[in-house]
């Protein structure tokens, strides 16, 4: 069993600073970063296999890479709501929350009841992380029902007037992603858009705007027909 020590250095030994200004440049941010590519990340993680532990003591060391594989190694089932929470609060870089959500926390049973907890916070990570949830539930879980995401439209349409980038973005990402679901979901997500973009708020009609765009393209609509 390698030791966090380890694994830390051995992510040390894979470090680009060179790629760090490039990463600022698209709000890839962090204390400590190290310029790591996601599929060097996941190479390392597959090596390791599942450790909870291994993820807990990751975690804490800060490094945003480091926390990206713990993400990936942790244990869903292990996976408390305490230790949601204490994650969640670290999160600081969009990348490091939308990794952890896909690759950890969309697989915890207590998946749906953090989206409807964290929608409902101020913090600006936070609340992105109720988003990027509902983002990667309907891009995954291929199995949920049509009703699973019609109930969470009310609470895409909450979180539609904020006006922080990375929630009004992560907004549009679980909108999108619910309306490719199939041509059901497609129809009532345009709807939704519609009428978010009738609210008075830039980010609300920025956030309909673009996700009509896009699931009323042809290719969207082309690869529907085809489910």
């Amino acid at each position: 069993m390698s030791s966090s020590d380890e694994i830390i250095n051995k992510l040390k030994a894979k470090a680009r600073p060179e790629q760090l200004k490039g990463m600022t440049r698209f709000a890839i941010v962090g204390e400590g970063r190290l310029g790591i590519s996601v599929p060097e990340m996941r190479k390392l993680a597959k090596e390791i296999g599942k450790d909870h532990q291994l993820a807990l003591e990751l975690w804490r060391c800060g490094i945003p890479e480091a926390r990206i594989v713990a993400g990936m190694i942790g244990d869903p089932e292990k996976l408390t709501e305490q230790q949601m929470e204490d994650w969640v609060k670290d999160f600081n870089s969009w990348d490091v929350c939308d990794q952890v959500c896909m690759n950890l926390f969309e697989k915890s049973t207590l998946a749906m009841k953090k989206i409807h907890d964290w929608s409902k916070r101020d913090e600006e990570f936070v609340k992105r992380t109720a988003y990027a949830l509902i983002a990667c539930l309907a891009w995954h879980d291929k199995k949920a029902k049509d009703n699973v995401f019609i109930e969470l439209f009310p609470v895409i349409k909450d979180g539609a007037t904020d006006e922080r980038n990375f929630v009004k973005k992560a907004v549009n990402w679980a909108l999108r992603n619910i309306g490719k679901r199939n041509p059901n979901l497609n129809k009532i997500a345009v709807k939704v858009a519609k009428e978010i973009h009738q609210m008075d708020s830039k980010a609300a009609r920025w956030i309909a705007s673009d996700a009509i765009r896009e699931l009323e393209s042809e290719g969207v609509q082309q690869r529907l027909k085809k489910k």
